[in-house]
Parts: C-alpha cells; structure tokens; sequence
C-alpha cells in the first residue's frame, strides 16, 4: 500500500515490490493513479501464497474505509474488526 502526495492510498498488486515501487516513481504509465499523485511512498506491504489470493487480498483492502487501511498499516490488528461494523446510528429515520 502507497501513501500518495495528495495524501490518499494506492493498493496493488506485485511479484515484486522493489521494481514494482521504482516503476510508480518513475511513472511509467502515465494514465496510472499515482502517476499524477507523486513522490509516492511505501507504508504497507503483505507476502500472499499466489496471485490469485493477492487479488482477492487487494480487491478487499480497496474497499476499506481510510480508518481500517491506516490501523492495518500501524500493526493495529485489534482494531480491524471493530472498524468492520457499520454505525447505523447516524442514519436518518427515512420512514418519516
């Protein structure tokens, strides 16, 4: 996971993350999303058993709210199920 300049995140997916990195520094790709989002820096990275898991691993963390991502990020595993639950209290009653 990449911390952009614009201060937002970028999850992908790499068999190797060094070449991977220096490619998103170099912008290889200019229609990329980190293209315009530069210098990018690596916060976060995970070793999965095959590329079909990693995809799977990387389409769940790209549905993540900022709050889950930055505790995966910081090691605070603890907190990954309680910032699983929706708060339903804030809705609005739109039976009225």
């Amino acid at each position: 996971m990449l911390l952009c300049a614009d201060n937002t995140y970028y999850t992908g997916v790499t068999n190797n993350v060094p070449r991977r990195l220096k490619e998103h520094e170099d912008a290889i790709d200019p229609n990329c999303y980190t293209a315009k989002r530069l210098p990018v820096k690596l916060l976060y990275q995970e070793k999965i058993k095959g590329p079909m898991d990693a995809i799977m691993v990387e389409k769940r963390l790209k549905k993540w709210s900022r709050k889950k991502k930055e505790a995966l990020i910081k090691g605070e595993l603890e907190l990954l199920p309680l910032l699983s639950k929706k708060d339903f209290s804030k809705r609005k009653n739109k039976k009225n």
